[in-house]
């Protein structure tokens, strides 16, 4: 089969599309043929080694955790799903053409195998992150980097929630984050100010890693409210880091529920073949996404 891998840590050249040997479902397991895989931030970080310390990758690696896709392979213990069923979830290595998943889900209905791929990482992270922020109903986020995968649910989610947002994008992106219920204000000199004039922050997301940790302190009157996906350094200034995945069973379950309600959608802003995963990685960390980019198989 041909799957994305690379050798050594670095940038998006070091990405290669190569024979490999197909993965098969241990137990608790499926193997999918897989149809798309979400690209995520996680993904190009890991190439460049940045998670080594904490999370240690062996070389060479496969790409990706988020895939779409038909079961072809059920492995011991697994009940509940069959060879045949559309399934979305997550597992390891998914930029290929068969991948193994922990975790899953069926497709609604109402999604392509493009659309599903870009929800596993991207909902779980969203619910892992509210929670972590404690923010309630009635009270308001600030949302710093909205526009992308991650934000587009977070804003759906608290907005069902009865949660008031407040979202920093480009200029480009400010009637997107508006059609998502969000206040929008862009980003860039005089941001804080301009958030200020939307309201009283109770707590604050950072999803861009764009050194805003300590602007988003200051707007929250408590490091404890901050919770970074994307500032390795935000624990320096009191706030919170997560990186440590959450509950992706009951995210996928959740997502289900908020999709078939009509409650969440995100965007593809644009699909690649696997041949072209390097540049999905430069668009991916160029930012700027206005929903998800996936890779097509």
């Amino acid at each position: 089969m041909k799957r994305v891998s690379f050798a050594e840590f670095g940038g998006p050249d070091v990405l290669h599309l190569e024979d490999a040997e197909e993965p098969h479902a241990g137990p608790g397991q499926i193997r999918v043929a897989v149809r798309a895989a979400g690209v995520n931030p996680v993904d190009w970080r890991i190439r460049e080694g940045q998670f080594q310390k904490v999370r240690p990758v062996e070389l060479p690696a496969g790409v990706g955790q988020d895939a779409s896709g038909v079961v072809d392979e059920v492995g011991e213990h697994v009940e509940g799903v069959e060879v045949g069923d559309r399934v979305f979830g997550r597992g390891s290595s998914t930029y290929a053409e068969f991948a193994v998943l922990a975790a899953w889900a069926r497709m609604p209905e109402s999604l392509t195998f493009e659309e599903a791929a870009g929800y596993p990482s991207v909902v779980e992270t969203a619910l892992r992150i509210i929670g972590q922020a404690g923010v309630q109903s009635g009270q308001t986020l600030l949302v710093s980097g909205a526009s992308g995968g991650v934000g587009s649910a977070v804003l759906q989610i608290t907005h069902e929630r009865g949660i008031t947002v407040i979202g920093t994008a480009g200029a480009a992106n400010q009637e997107y984050l508006r059609s998502l219920g969000a206040l929008a204000t862009t980003y860039g000199e005089g941001w804080v100010e301009r958030v200020r004039r939307l309201g009283q922050v109770d707590a604050a997301l950072d999803l861009a890693g764009a050194g805003v940790i300590r602007e988003l302190v200051e707007l929250t009157g408590d490091p404890r409210r901050v919770v970074s996906i994307a500032d390795l350094g935000a624990p320096e200034l009191g706030a919170q880091y997560s990186g440590v995945t959450g509950n992706v069973p009951q995210a996928l379950a959740e997502a289900v529920r908020l999709i078939t309600r009509g409650k969440l959608h995100i965007p593809v802003e644009k699909s690649y073949p696997l041949a072209e995963a390097p540049a999905a990685h430069i668009d991916s960390r160029a930012g700027h996404t206005r929903g998800r980019r996936v890779i097509v198989v």
